[in-house]
């Protein structure tokens, strides 16, 4: 059977004004004119659009899909405005859920009036003598009571410990695992559910899961890719491999993608474990922290390198990105670029990296894996990047103008919890950034988000994540309040939306513009959503 879907606006290079769409067994067929379609098709069931925009289903390119439950399920701290908005928050949910564990994440007290986070006789006044784990917005750092903190009796010995304030480094790993023991069965598998659903809901058919020891552990990783769920869950797990038959095991074990993900060099900026070259602007005595020391970095790509498979690591900091890209060059000296770029290796968030850095990277095929969000949240002259590295350093973060332009392939994500999973967020917040030097076209970051998280997940068919006859039916069908048809006025976003250039138009993502709401979302012909 065929499936026509007519009176639409499709987003596709193959036919820029097409209005029609054939679908045959979950593939694209053909594009053209609704007129042209039903002639073509006389027997197919029709779809009207009513107008609506289809586009390429979207690829969230790093995620943690358990952690997002349990925020969309449990205790969600983002809106906290001040430390006892915080802690209100906090009781209010304890009321409601009076029994177990309180597993919360979102608070961020760079924004708060007293910019003082949460602290353990905070809580315990709050929670009396029950276990509670509470994210920072970042999740490299963590409050927790007193109840949880007994739960782990070598914490105090631990890196990153704090007797009253957040945990960080090694103590955070351990809190964590010890507040994710006492999750139930049912509890996880409702986050999960939940967590899946809400990315279908938003026009995406497929997530890169970055996974770990320290993340969630193999129990959590194997439970999720055992789910039966439409969406597609691509692993990544973030564990140094030792050599080429330490790697293979790994694989064999995981059944992951590749090893690669969050494996940890350094943490964050906002917990200010990020490792830098210079010291914070608003804590000189540090320089954040460095998790793996260099021959770890190097032994890890280069058995990953020979056993052909794909390699990454978690680096903020731009002396986390240097030690990376010092490491892949010595791989690159020890096996080619032809072999490094074959293995698809990716770099996770990639926020402070140079010129020269960013050549390298395009020349060894190295995919940066990075989150716009990240800019709108924390960006600009007033935002968390200055208060933590000062007015010279915050304008070089995030630069994905600089990395397209040395030819690096982008891949966007969300990093969710950490921000938003809606993409359109992240497409507007890449063309919008704090930065305009280091903006993108919509049309650049519009790829990042569908055919740049295909291909940095391993498929390279050079059709998915677009609607070209032949690639596979995975499209969303959105409500649109209106498309682009004039050029932004930042030169850096310029592009052509003439239909004679041949590209196709993208809704308005100006600040003042209504996002597109999603209607439906279809993965290989088959509907996840709406």
């Amino acid at each position: 059977m065929t499936t026509l879907l007519i009176n639409g606006r499709i987003h596709s290079p193959a036919q820029p004004d097409a209005t029609a769409m054939a679908i045959r067994d979950g593939v694209v067929a053909w594009l053209g004119s609704d007129d042209v379609g039903r002639a073509l098709h006389p027997d197919a069931h029709i779809v009207d659009l009513d107008g609506g925009f289809v586009a390429p289903a979207f690829v969230d390119s790093h995620v943690h899909i358990t952690a997002t439950g349990l925020n969309l399920v449990g205790l969600d701290l983002h809106a906290a405005t001040s430390l006892q908005h915080c802690l209100q928050l906090v009781a209010d949910h304890a009321r409601r859920h009076p029994d177990g564990l309180v597993w919360g994440h979102g608070w961020d007290e760079s924004g708060w009036p007293e910019r003082t986070p949460p602290g353990t006789d905070d809580l315990d006044a709050v929670l009396g003598d029950r276990p509670a784990y509470l994210a920072r917005v970042d999740v490299h750092s963590a409050a927790a009571t007193t109840a949880l903190r007994r739960a782990v009796p070598d914490l105090a010995g631990a890196s990153g410990f704090s007797p009253q304030g957040p945990l960080s480094a090694d103590a955070h790993h351990l809190i964590r695992a010890a507040a994710r023991a006492q999750l139930t069965a049912r509890q996880k598998h409702q986050a999960r559910v939940a967590a899946l659903d809400h990315a279908a809901a938003h026009g995406i058919v497929a997530v890169h899961e970055c996974a770990g020891p320290e993340i969630g552990g193999l129990d959590d990783w194997l439970e999720l890719r055992a789910l039966d769920h439409g969406v597609d869950v691509i692993g990544l797990w973030g564990e140094a491999a030792r050599d080429v038959d330490h790697a293979k095991a790994l694989i064999a074990e995981t059944g992951a993608y590749g090893l690669a993900g969050d494996l940890f060099v350094d943490g964050a900026l906002g917990s200010r474990t990020a490792w830098l070259s210079a010291p914070y602007s608003d804590a000189t005595h540090t320089c954040g922290n460095r998790y793996l020391d260099q021959d770890t970095v190097i032994a890890h790509l280069r058995a990953c390198t020979q056993a052909g498979i794909p390699a990454g690591f978690h680096v903020i900091g731009d002396a986390a990105v240097s030690a990376v890209v010092d490491a892949l060059a010595d791989v690159v000296e020890r096996h080619g670029a032809p072999t490094v770029a074959r293995c698809g290796h990716r770099l996770e968030h990639l926020e402070m990296v140079t010129a020269a850095q960013a050549a390298q990277l395009g020349a060894w095929g190295v995919t940066a894996s990075m989150q716009p969000m990240f800019d709108a949240s924390w960006g600009g002259d007033h935002g968390m990047y200055a208060q933590r590295l000062g007015p010279q350093r915050v304008h070089q973060l995030n630069p994905f103008a600089l990395l397209a332009s040395e030819g690096v392939p982008l891949a966007f994500g969300s990093d969710t919890p950490v921000t938003s999973m809606n993409p359109w967020e992240a497409v507007r917040a890449a063309v919008l950034h704090h930065s305009p030097t280091a903006a993108i076209s919509p049309r650049a970051a519009f790829a990042a988000a569908t055919r740049g998280g295909w291909r940095a997940g391993g498929v390279r068919d050079g059709v998915s994540g677009t609607l070209t006859p032949g690639a596979p039916a995975s499209y969303a069908i959105w409500d649109v309040e209106e498309l682009e048809v004039s050029a932004p006025a930042n030169a850096v976003q310029r592009w052509s939306t003439d239909p004679r250039s041949r590209v196709p138009a993208l809704p308005r993502l100006a600040d003042d513009a209504a996002l597109p709401r999603c209607r439906q979302t279809v993965h290989r012909g088959v509907v996840l959503h709406g």
